[in-house]
């Protein structure tokens, strides 16, 4: 392991020890990306808060399953019989993984977006409008906010601190006609995590509930809802180190009883008429439709594996990473580092339990890192990265369109990030990559191809099974996103 990013190498190797080696087997961390210029680099896989690689342990149990796949709860078959109990057995699994209280409805859905749209669709009635308002910070991704504006709603700018966020959230709280408060668990922009504790405390004072987009801090953080007293939560299978695209929605029935069936169809239902319908309670209320089975399974499974984790030793890991890539970061001029909060990191994330540590400000960071380079775009750093180093991040918005306004990056930022899988040397490829840049500036020339920078002339080639190749149009771009 090279320690030449600080010059004491010795005090670096004893700070940084935690983070050597992964804490978990992934699938695809040893792939071989090639490079524009030849040759091939172990994949740096820096892009976890977009979706984590399977953990190798849900790989195996998928394949050990999947023999079973079959049609759930209305299958008299000894395989349909196996797949319920599977699908069943799941949503207590991921129950007990958050701290759900006993009677907590667990709903499966396609993603947290899915989730919390699903929740909109449940918010009390009064004279066929919703009872209350909706109140959310501009920081947070758009999940858990374009969902909001279709229902009475309050937007808060953040203050500089979370301290001062608090007061402003607890002024808007105190005017009265809230009915839920919905917030980010970490953001995912910049990692930062909210106080959950402290925001549920403050929902409740003034009557009303909360609900905590937990996309990025469950696959980092112990969580207690029933401790932190939180209302609802919603995450997702695919940055939980579990494929298939499954979210999920934990929290209290009765909104979710009484809310609009998210999914009309079979399954759904009592009793259906060709004009009318009489709508069951429970899960089943919002899951119309064959529901994906092995999607669940993995991410049942997933918070299995990171459940039976050492948080010390989870934490420490993380921790050692992203403290490492920060200061390295800080240490290249050009190269700013981007936070929301001035006390974002005025605690030890690594003590952070289940409650977020005491529930207070500063309650630490995850392992999301946003940063820019003077002089760039971040789509052609990120496309440098790629081509001349084989890393992969994320660049753009993120989903968060108003938080990286507010930022000053109106045209995008860079995200590393990382978990489970990651070890110190993909920091420090990211770090040698972006010295190289401002030391000697690109080593290839790129072009824009449908809004994203490529490699120009490249002929590197996909696996056979890929369809396209890269530097073909494609997707949308990223500075979308």
């Amino acid at each position: 392991m090279t320690t030449a990013i600080f010059p004491a190498a010795r005090e670096v190797d004893a700070r940084f020890a935690a983070a050597a080696r992964p804490l978990a087997a992934v699938t695809g961390a040893e792939i071989q990306s090639p490079l524009i210029k030849g040759g091939h680099a172990r994949y740096a896989n820096l892009d976890y808060g977009a979706s984590a690689p399977a953990l190798s342990v849900v790989s195996a149990y998928l394949n050990e399953i999947l023999p079973y796949y079959a049609s759930v709860h209305r299958g008299a078959g000894y395989a349909s019989q196996i797949s319920t109990s599977v699908y069943e057995n799941a949503r207590d699994i991921v129950r007990d993984f958050v701290g759900g209280r006993p009677d907590d409805s667990v709903i499966f859905t396609r993603n947290t977006t899915d989730s919390l749209n699903l929740l909109a669709g449940c918010l009390p009635l009064q004279d066929g409008r919703p009872a209350g308002e909706v109140i959310y910070l501009d920081i947070e991704h758009h999940a858990n906010l374009l969902p909001w504006q279709n229902v009475p709603h309050r937007s808060v700018v953040a203050a500089p601190t979370l301290a001062a966020t608090i007061d402003r959230l607890r002024d808007e709280l105190a005017r009265g006609g809230v009915s839920l408060l919905a917030v980010t668990g970490a953001s995912n922009v910049t990692g930062e995590i909210l106080p959950i504790r402290a925001l549920a405390a403050l929902a409740h004072e003034y009557g009303a509930r909360i609900v905590v987009d937990a996309a990025q801090l469950a696959p980092h953080r112990r969580i207690d809802i029933a401790a932190d007293d939180v209302d609802y939560l919603a995450f997702s299978g695919h940055k939980l180190y579990a494929p298939f695209g499954t979210g999920v929605l934990v929290g209290r029935t009765d909104w979710l009883d009484a809310g609009t069936p998210h999914l009309a169809g079979g399954g759904a239902v009592r009793d259906a008429r060709l004009d009318s319908v009489s709508w069951t309670t429970g899960p089943a209320r919002h899951e119309g439709g064959s529901p994906n089975v092995l999607g669940a399974a993995a991410l049942a499974r997933a918070t299995q594996v990171i459940a039976e984790l050492d948080p010390a030793q989870w934490y420490a890991h993380e921790d050692a990473i992203r403290s490492f890539l920060v200061e390295g970061l800080q240490r290249i001029e050009g190269v700013t580092v981007h936070q929301i909060f001035a006390d974002s990191s005025s605690a030890d994330s690594s003590s952070a339990d289940s409650s977020l540590a005491d529930g207070q400000p500063g309650a630490g960071t995850i392992g999301v890192v946003n940063f820019s380079v003077e002089g760039y775009d971040a789509g052609l750093v990120a496309a440098y990265l790629s081509a001349e180093h084989g890393i992969g991040l994320r660049d753009g918005r993120f989903c968060a369109h108003p938080l990286l306004k507010r930022l000053g990056l109106p045209a995008g930022s860079l995200r590393a990030s990382f978990g489970l899988g990651s070890r110190l040397e993909d920091a420090e490829r990211l770090l040698a990559g972006l010295r190289q840049l401002r030391q000697t500036g690109l080593g290839w020339d790129y072009v824009v191809d449908a809004g994203r920078w490529v490699p120009a002339n490249d002929t590197r080639s996909y696996p056979h099974w890929a369809p396209n190749t890269p530097g073909t149009a494609g997707a949308a771009p990223c500075t979308l996103d």
